[in-house]
């Protein structure tokens, strides 16, 4: 297997630390809102990896932490006049109802950063006793990066252009204006804890490092997130956790490409985000999955709705054909699990492995029309496969009535005209049987004739 590298800017060979056991840490959400779809991205990846992994007979241990603590979540607060940890609290359970719907299977470890603060104080007392942070005049605790010396390789910095930084918080009392902080004095109305150092509150960084830590010991075998997050979050995170430990802290960095709408990033703080509970709204949760996974995970994606159309439009193709036979649990064909695996093996490769699902599709409908028994083993390896990406695992019937406004009759009486269509062809009714094929055309419904099979599709 290879994966891509942030770290060395090139796909390598990937082994683990420890034989047939994975450890996974990914950066998880910010919880001062709902979810949008940018998150969904991130989740869905790195659910996909997991149960790939878990395929192969690995072991894996996957967290993905919840940032509870943050200036985000306290100014949203204020503004709803609501205590922070209700906010939280709220934007949680939210959050896991959202991964609930699209089928993403619950990491090993959920921390929330609020349960960690004495583990977070602990790490900045170390930090602190060994030369790389210091207790500023203002009551903050900051990060002295200059003690760092591989500092920057994550992100191939330009100290010079990074000085100039809009991403670099100016702060007189820091030494360096690169420093960042680890441990933030109280304020008046904002929340705190009690520490050694005085009240207050643990900065972003720091609370990955330790979570990571506790979880999963000091060298992780992947560390994922968004691609806006190498600079200066997991530039921060290896400051961090090496100065501690004195160890690797990742063997392979992955990031994922962002979503962008009209070509800009999409955000909550640009305030131009689609939340995945607006898009279900429409489309059935596996639409927005099967579109997010069909472009690879390093690539941005520029969000349309004509996507999720497209994306609704090829899904269901697939389970038309399910919905025409009964699955037989036995694979019938190699080649293509191969060709699968494969795909997988190159850096998570979904949109080839996709590609694979389409031509076992296009050979079961061949099979189908012939009426073989191979058409049933062909429908059993794209379930199999299929529950790898966490798609085509909904009863045919169930998904293809869900998109009412995509499918005017249910699935049953479209086959019953279609039927009735049948019989007035053979007994050479062909008024009739026009009238029913322009009756369906005109819902949108279109029938292509075979010999002695009829396909129908939107």
């Amino acid at each position: 297997m290879q994966i891509y590298n942030t770290l060395k800017n090139f796909t390598e060979n990937f082994f683990t630390k420890e034989k047939g056991k994975i450890n996974i840490y990914v950066c998880g959400i910010t919880v001062y809102n709902y979810c949008h779809i940018g998150h969904a991205r991130i989740m869905i990846v790195f659910d996909v990896i997991t149960r790939y992994f878990r395929t192969l007979g690995y072991k894996v241990n996957y967290v993905r932490n919840i940032t509870d603590i943050d200036d985000k979540i306290i100014n949203q607060a204020f503004k709803n006049k609501e205590k922070f940890n209700i906010l939280t609290e709220r934007m949680i359970k939210a959050m896991h109802e959202d991964e609930k719907t699209l089928r993403i299977l619950p990491p090993n470890n959920v921390p929330y950063a609020t349960n960690h603060i004495n583990e977070i104080i602990v790490m900045i007392k170390k930090l602190l006793k060994k030369g790389y942070a210091y207790l500023a005049d203002n009551g903050n605790i900051y990060y002295r990066i200059k003690c760092f010396k591989s500092y920057g390789n994550l992100n191939n910095i330009n100290f010079d252009n990074l000085k100039s930084s809009k991403r670099i918080e100016l702060d007189k009392y820091k030494e360096n204006q690169l420093d960042f902080i680890l441990w933030k004095k109280y304020k008046s109305n904002e929340p705190y804890w009690s520490s050694f150092f005085g009240k207050g509150r643990p900065g972003w960084h720091i609370e990955c490092s330790v979570m990571a830590n506790i979880y999963l010991g000091d060298t992780l075998d992947i560390h994922g997130g968004g691609i806006d997050l190498t600079f200066p979050h997991h530039e921060n995170e290896i400051a961090q956790s090496e100065a501690v430990t004195g160890k690797k802290y990742v063997k392979i960095w992955m990031h994922v490409g962002i979503i962008k709408f009209n070509n800009e990033k999409m955000s909550k703080s640009l305030n131009n985000f689609f939340t995945i509970r607006e898009i279900l709204k429409k489309y059935h949760p596996e639409v927005l999955r099967f579109f997010l996974i069909s472009s690879h995970y390093r690539t941005p994606i520029n969000f349309k709705i004509k996507s999720l159309e497209f994306a609704y439009k090829s899904l269901n193709k697939f389970y038309i054909a399910l919905s025409k036979i009964k699955v037989v649990k036995r694979s019938f064909n190699d080649f293509f699990l191969k060709k699968f695996f494969i795909a997988m093996d190159d850096d998570f490769n979904t949109p080839k492995a996709i590609s694979i699902l389409f031509d076992i599709l296009h050979k079961l409908n061949l099979k189908l029309k012939l009426k073989s028994e191979e058409a049933s083993f062909l429908a059993f390896d794209l379930i199999n496969l299929g529950g790898i990406l966490g798609i085509l695992q909904n009863k045919p019937y169930n998904f293809i009535n869900y998109c009412k406004f995509n499918l005017p009759l249910n699935v049953k009486e479209i086959e019953k005209q279609i039927k009735l269509r049948e019989i007035a062809r053979n007994s050479k009714n062909f008024d009739e049987s026009d009238r029913i094929r322009k009756e369906l055309n005109n819902l949108g419904i279109f029938l292509k004739d075979y010999n002695n099979f009829t396909e129908w599709n939107i």
